[in-house]
């Protein structure tokens, strides 16, 4: 009885999985594919990681720190 359970469970996954993938391929899904895809293209770039924590180099220290 528990065997037949996993069988059923196990085909009620797969066929699931395969759903979700037809799903996901449809051409009915390729406009919004395409504009997902180029979500990561519309992020800002990313500052410098020493203009972004406010430290300075260390030669930028000298220079402040010497009075000639």
């Amino acid at each position: 009885m528990i065997g037949l359970l996993n069988g059923v469970a196990t085909c009620v996954a797969l066929l699931t999985f395969i759903g979700i993938v037809w799903w996901a391929y449809s051409r009915g899904r390729a406009g919004a594919n395409a504009a997902a895809s180029m979500l990561p293209f519309a992020l800002p770039d990313e500052e410098p990681a020493n203009a972004a924590s406010g430290a300075h180099d260390i030669k930028d220290t000298k220079r402040e720190n010497s009075h000639e």
